[in-house]
């Protein structure tokens, strides 16, 4: 499918010049591009690949000197990595599941299912589950017992989604999402070596060994509205309360949120972060690559942990944090100069003690 310079426009609702009536089939890098593709020249520095290119047409810049580059049109946009969003979508074939039900589907008829909902090959919907209408079921998806999904959900292949868990509308979960498992809460009879460790700050440890009992996951997950939940990431249910993450917060791959978790609205947790139960995190929150917040830990709306950070202590609204234990972004830095500074600051000293020797004559 392709569409033209004017129609992309005229979608995405910004401006454009040249050959309105030009046509592209996809987009590309500018020093890749081919004539029928829009190359992504949004930055100066990108630009200069298009000469490499056979590009015709690129979204650029707003006052990009685009003819300086030979081409016939161009998309000026005040942001265009946010159009690139926009533009993302129209040329998206999206993963083209069958639609309608599979006849190897396994569905209870005590399930509800809405208008319009796709089920594919060897998907389980067991009893007293319930999906929106206009929804897709990828293959071998599982939905458990009176777990409810809303309206317009794409679940990608193999998505679990346990008992009793309630999503909201236009859930996207991409494959090997496990929403729902029980929480990792474990116990022993008599207080445990991390318990002493706590609560000394480390002075005491494990004296004796002991059995875990499990104390099993009562609650559920509630999840809002406009959600995406990365490839093989997992929330857990609560202990005794609903795990609880807001509208509009979207999970990279290989995300864990654990037991009791609250998150807010609009929250970024990026690749590989990990939230421990019963912690609490604010609105527009971002947590880098990697991140961890340690359990029963409060972080304020808008914060944002860089990669690989380790939060042990709250964080308060609108912080940047950075580093482990995760401190304010600048001291942090500031420390890291220090640290790199250490090697100079030894060599100095050794050259400082050899002059003092020398000159009181001692060794």
């Amino acid at each position: 499918m392709s569409y033209s310079i004017a129609e992309i426009a005229q979608t995405l609702s910004i401006a454009y010049e040249g050959d309105g009536d030009l046509r592209i089939t996809s987009v590309a890098e500018p020093a890749d591009a081919a004539a029928d593709q829009l190359a992504m020249a949004m930055k100066p520095e990108f630009a200069k690949g298009l000469a490499q290119g056979s590009a015709q047409a690129a979204m650029m810049w707003q006052d990009a000197d685009w003819q300086g580059f030979g081409l016939k049109a161009v998309l000026l946009a005040p942001r265009p990595r946010y159009a690139m969003s926009g533009l993302s979508a129209m040329l998206d074939p999206g993963p083209e599941y069958p639609t309608g039900i599979h006849p190897s589907a396994v569905i209870s008829p005590e399930a509800n299912l809405g208008e319009n909902v796709s089920v594919g090959a060897f998907a389980v919907i067991e009893a007293g589950a319930e999906i929106g209408d206009n929804s897709l079921i990828g293959p071998q998806c599982y939905i458990g017992t009176q777990a409810r999904i809303g309206q317009g959900a794409l679940l990608h292949a193999g998505v679990r989604v346990c008992h009793r868990v309630t999503i909201g509308d236009r859930l996207i979960a991409h494959s090997g999402a496990c929403i729902g498992a029980d929480g990792f809460s474990f116990v022993t009879p008599e207080p445990s070596g991390v318990e002493k460790a706590r609560a000394s700050l480390g002075e005491e440890g494990t004296d004796s060994a002991q059995t875990w009992a499990r104390i099993h996951s009562l609650g559920g997950v509630s999840i809002g509205d406009d959600l995406e939940i990365g490839a093989n990431s997992c929330i857990d249910r609560g202990t005794v309360r609903d795990t609880r993450i807001g509208n509009g917060c979207k999970l990279d791959n290989l995300v864990q949120v654990g037991h009791n978790v609250v998150i807010g609205n609009d929250c970024l947790l990026c690749s590989q972060v990990g939230v421990a139960g019963s912690s609490v995190i604010g609105n527009n929150v971002v947590l880098g690559g990697q991140s961890g917040v340690s359990d029963n830990i409060s972080i304020g709306d808008r914060a944002i942990l860089g990669g690989a950070s380790v939060v042990l202590s709250n964080v308060p609204a609108g912080r940047v944090m950075l580093g482990y234990p995760a401190v304010k972004m600048d001291t942090h830095v500031e420390s890291y100069k220090g640290l790199r500074r250490l090697p100079r600051l030894f060599r100095d000293v050794a050259e400082l003690k050899k002059a003092v020797s020398k000159l009181t004559g001692t060794h």
